[in-house]
């Protein structure tokens, strides 16, 4: 939106030609992001408190989580309304890639608020029906994979890439639609799962949005994309704003969600960033990296299908507690522990996803 006043203006003013440069429109996004959460947050939490959105806590998880029972929840509502604005002020609004991040915010952050609201407002421990969340999940992600291959305007948008292997980079055609669903739906319900500690899910995005904007930048630069034997994607370049916006409104979001945390994010919020994440790597023709750079989620997940697997199957459980940070929980690491090798462990794998850019 910015941009096109801007280009506007260029011709009186020669000085808004600036406004034509990736880099700077990045900063002032994440600028911009940071400053409108870290400024709505104090009165987020207390709209939150006036309307009685509190977190309910599963009576079976860690004791030391009962204390949290109440705690401002659905903060999600923050983040996403600060992502998609900053996203309009900053982005090329001509980009279709900016348009399917979109969608995908608002999709997904509908379902989450309305999972949410079930739970919160109408006190249903169940929340919105499994089958009712995936439908619409899986519509959507469906939706944009139809959209991502019909609108695709070069091989490189279908390109498969493979960690490790420079010359095997098949154009994978009208698959690209089941891959889009399975990444988009996947990382959706592995960061939900992931959102149990305080500032554990976000710091994780933070840091895994922070590895994809570099790829989408370096995608978007044919130099660069020809150096590191990648598909060059020119349209990729605008979701560099989208990457730095979801690390602006998470950074303002963990001023308020650090231990002990003054807000959660609910679903509203997990879905949607987690959804965003698995868009942005399907559009960058990342869908292997991220699964590299967000092993964490991956894992929170495959804990909780192993766990479950096990009890049906053998009667037996495998972790003391799953998703696999309650494991950790019962183990006697403290909370704060947990958060921080976590998010450790996912600065070393994001490192080693972007090495292996040239490892081919």
């Amino acid at each position: 939106m910015l941009i096109m006043l801007a280009e506007w203006l260029s011709q009186y003013v020669p000085a808004f030609r600036v406004f034509e440069y990736l880099t700077f429109r990045a900063v002032c996004a994440l600028l911009t992001a940071l400053t409108i959460s870290l400024w709505l947050g104090p009165k987020t939490i207390e709209r939150l408190q006036m309307l009685h959105f509190g977190q309910v806590i599963r009576k079976d998880g860690p004791e030391s989580h009962l204390k949290k029972q109440g705690t401002p929840t659905m903060g999600g509502i923050l983040i996403n309304s600060t992502i998609m604005l900053t996203i309009l002020l900053w982005a090329r609004l001509d980009n279709i890639y900016v348009w399917y991040t979109l969608v995908t915010v608002l999709g997904y952050g509908l379902i989450g608020f309305a999972d949410d609201y079930l739970k919160v407002v109408r006190h249903d421990p169940q929340g919105l029906r499994a089958k009712y969340k995936y439908f619409w999940q899986s519509a959507i992600a469906l939706g944009l994979g139809c959209c991502i291959y019909g609108f695709a305007q070069s091989p490189a948008e279908t390109t498969l890439v493979v960690p490790f292997f420079k010359e095997f980079m098949p154009d994978i055609g009208f698959l690209i639609i089941p891959l889009a669903y399975f990444v988009i739906t996947g990382s959706s319900n592995a960061v939900n799962l992931t959102d149990g500690l305080d500032g554990l899910a976000i710091l994780i995005t933070i840091t895994v949005a922070a590895g994809l904007g570099i790829i989408a930048w370096a995608t978007s630069n044919y130099n660069f994309a020809q150096y590191l034997y990648i598909p060059h994607v020119p349209l990729a370049s605008e979701l560099v704003i989208a990457c730095v916006a979801i690390i602006g409104a998470g950074l303002g979001f963990l001023w308020f969600n650090t231990y002990p945390a003054e807000m959660f994010m609910g679903d509203v919020g997990s879905l949607s960033l987690g959804a965003t994440l698995g868009i942005i790597a399907v559009l960058i023709r990342e869908e292997f990296l991220l699964f590299i750079m967000g092993f964490i989620f991956v894992a929170e997940t495959l804990s909780v299908i192993l766990q479950v697997g096990s009890f049906r199957l053998r009667g037996t459980r495998i972790f003391r507690m799953a998703p696999i940070h309650h494991h950790f929980e019962k183990g006697g690491w403290p909370e704060p522990r947990v958060i921080i090798r976590f998010w450790i462990i996912t600065i070393i794998l994001v490192l080693l996803g972007l090495v292996t850019l040239k490892l081919r």
